[in-house]
């Protein structure tokens, strides 16, 4: 049960309260050494599922553990970052929050959707029918720097790049939960 992904799938998990804990320390470098964190997960997720296919050590443990990781940390990054950008006053737009608020929102509905398609699907046997698509990484990438760039928040370019990133990664995900939810379809209608 325990290799190398899930031991890094593992070391994922143990790394969101150290993030949590970045985030909110009242440090100059906190968010600098929170995004890093991030990165450290985001960057373990690659190479685990990599390492998992290479040396065909996939788990059933793995399996089930490894999306519940992801969206762990995902939606935790995304809530943080909605409470911070909601306190934070911007000179040029004052409402940026809602900027990043509904696409927050948005991704955390749609994992939870995919997520429950994904399982109701396996229930039917046919879980391959929605496996991930070439837009669902994509989404999952330009999602990933968005957030990272959102809790680093170097600068305004920054900042403001990574919520154009964030806006793309919102369009992907109702793209990528459109192409799931048609495949499920045919399924639903039975």
């Amino acid at each position: 049960m325990l290799n190398l992904p899930n031991i890094l799938t593992l070391i994922r998990l143990v790394l969101i309260p150290v993030f949590i804990i970045l985030f909110y320390l009242p440090s100059d470098r906190s968010n600098f050494y929170a995004a890093l964190v991030f990165i450290v997960a985001a960057f373990t997720d690659l190479l685990d599922g990599y390492l998992a296919r290479k040396l065909k050590l996939t788990t059933k443990f793995g399996a089930f553990l490894d999306p519940v990781a992801d969206k762990i940390i995902v939606c935790t990054a995304l809530v943080l970052i909605v409470e911070h950008y909601s306190l934070y006053r911007d000179i040029l737009y004052p409402h940026l929050g809602k900027f990043i608020t509904i696409p927050a929102m948005i991704i955390i509905a749609r994992e939870i959707t995919v997520s429950a398609l994904r399982e109701w699907m396996a229930e039917l046997g046919k879980r391959a029918n929605v496996a991930v698509s070439w837009v669902g990484k994509w989404k999952t990438t330009i999602q990933l720097v968005a957030i990272a760039g959102l809790i680093w928040r170097h600068n305004e370019l920054m900042i403001y790049s990574a919520v154009i990133a964030l806006g793309v990664a919102t369009i992907l995900t109702i793209w990528s939960m459109i192409m799931y939810l048609k495949a499920g379809w045919l399924y639903m209608k039975e």
